[in-house]
């Protein structure tokens, strides 16, 4: 069912200083800032050969990445995105299965311009999950 990773999610204080060290330390293509005020975010994409990072920065105190810093101060991987090919099928079978989908379970456009579902942590090994599709 899940396709490719589409990209791995890491929540940051400063977003700009962020871009920074995967820009200089290590070389990294680094896209500009996008705010996604939808979702509480500004959002940066590092393009790497066979996947995306995204960085995340709250976007005012009520960013669910706000909340996410409050419990790591440090900031940390938020969550990982795998792609599918058809997000209603995939969100029908895995209710059938159990897993929880967040929120009312109507996919909402995501950073990339597409449909996404966030799929509950304690559902996944303790890993927050996003499925956009593809």
């Amino acid at each position: 069912m899940i396709g490719r990773l589409n990209h791995v999610a890491i929540a940051v204080r400063d977003i700009a200083k962020a871009s920074e060290v995967y820009r200089r330390t290590l070389g990294a293509s680094v896209s500009a800032v996008v705010a996604q005020p939808a979702h509480g975010v500004n959002t940066v994409f590092i393009t790497l050969p066979n996947t995306k990072i995204e960085l995340l920065e709250p976007l005012g105190s009520d960013s669910p990445i706000a909340k996410f810093l409050e419990r790591n101060p440090d900031g940390g991987i938020h969550h990982v995105c795998y792609e599918v090919d058809d997000i209603l099928a995939a969100r029908d079978r895995l209710r059938a299965e159990g897993a929880r989908v967040l929120g009312d379970g109507t996919p909402k456009i995501g950073a990339h311009d597409k449909p996404v579902l966030f799929l509950h942590p304690k559902d996944f090994c303790g890993t927050l999950v996003e499925l956009e599709q593809a």
